[in-house]
């Protein structure tokens, strides 16, 4: 059986990931891979349907526990019908956020506790981890600029967090850093894109080449 390379991306809020993506993918795309590009929460019908609950504006009176396992529930039904199938059959899986994003954002900076939601989440995903995450760092501030000047008609719950909170999300990433030294890549997002999608796509192709079987 083909076993595929699982890639996730993560960042603050307006780090560009996103917009990177899909720019990388659909170049690994022009080089013969086999691509899937997926987000969470989201992806698939179901987790499409949680995302909409999750991110509604209107939710603001949302528990955090409540928010927590909305997350690992569209998790684990995006990872079971989507993702897993994917590596299955080789391809190479670009997921826009994954675990890290609940360690980090209901985690530490919702203070629920990172070992506490990470036990969460390992019923979702049963041990299935990232083969590598690549973290866009970037300061809040100018993260929280970049929505507001080219996002205003997507703003969603996450994003009127005080200034307060997105520290704590960067802060969060980082300790995470220094918990997967071996599986996260940090890279500077405040580079113009160009540069960024540059040194994106070449530590996913360095990836890629050592997951080449041996001879």
């Amino acid at each position: 059986m083909n076993t595929g390379v699982f890639i996730t991306f993560e960042g603050p809020e307006g780090a560009g990931k996103t917009t990177v993506i899909q720019m990388v993918g659909e170049e690994l795309k022009t080089m013969g891979y086999d691509v899937v590009i997926t987000r969470e929460p989201g992806g698939i019908r179901i987790s499409e349907k949680i995302r909409e609950i999750i991110l509604d504006k209107e939710h603001t009176e949302m528990d955090a526990k409540t928010e927590a396992l909305l997350y690992a529930a569209a998790r684990r039904q995006h990872l079971v019908q989507k993702v897993i199938p994917s590596l299955e059959r080789g391809a190479i899986v670009l997921c826009d956020r994954f675990i890290d994003a609940s360690l980090v954002y209901q985690g530490y900076a919702r203070k629920l506790g990172v070992d506490e939601v990470f036990a969460i989440n390992q019923f979702a995903v049963e041990n299935k981890m990232p083969d590598l995450t690549v973290y866009f760092d970037i300061d809040p501030e100018v993260g929280l600029k970049r929505i507001q000047k080219n996002r205003t008609d997507e703003v969603n719950r996450l994003d009127l967090e005080g200034l307060q909170f997105h520290s704590l999300v960067r802060e969060g990433y980082l300790k995470l850093l220094d918990r997967f030294p071996l599986r996260i890549r940090k890279i500077d997002a405040s580079k113009p894109l160009e540069s960024v999608k540059i040194e994106v796509k070449e530590i996913i192709l360095d990836k890629l080449e050592q997951n080449l079987p041996s001879n």
